[in-house]
């Protein structure tokens, strides 16, 4: 299924924090992190999945592109899928989404 700029965020809150869900293309040729597949942010890291490595690659370009501490982001499930379900903490819904929509 293509892109849908329309289509909104996969978003979770728990009153303290969000989920939220990521799709990730490991072995890339940059480092990006921006636009919605199927409810989910688009991240592209260079580092190839083994071992964690691409995990430990798309936290940091995650917490860049959404303007978080490391210690706010925790992979709740996905560690070797390429859909990944992230939990962010102290942030509100909305708050998280105008953060993913600056980045499409």
């Amino acid at each position: 299924m293509k892109d849908n700029p329309d289509e909104q965020w996969s978003i979770e809150s728990d009153g303290n924090g969000c989920h939220f869900m990521i799709k990730v293309t490991a072995g890339a040729k940059r480092n990006h992190a921006g636009g919605n597949y199927q409810g989910a942010l688009k991240i592209s890291v260079t580092q190839i999945a083994e071992k964690g490595k691409a995990n430990k690659e798309v936290l940091k370009l995650l917490t860049k592109a959404i303007r978080v501490k490391k210690s706010q982001l925790l992979l709740r499930s996905g560690e070797t899928a390429r859909l990944k379900k992230f939990y962010c903490s102290q942030i509100s819904a909305e708050e998280l989404r105008k953060k993913l929509n600056q980045l499409r």
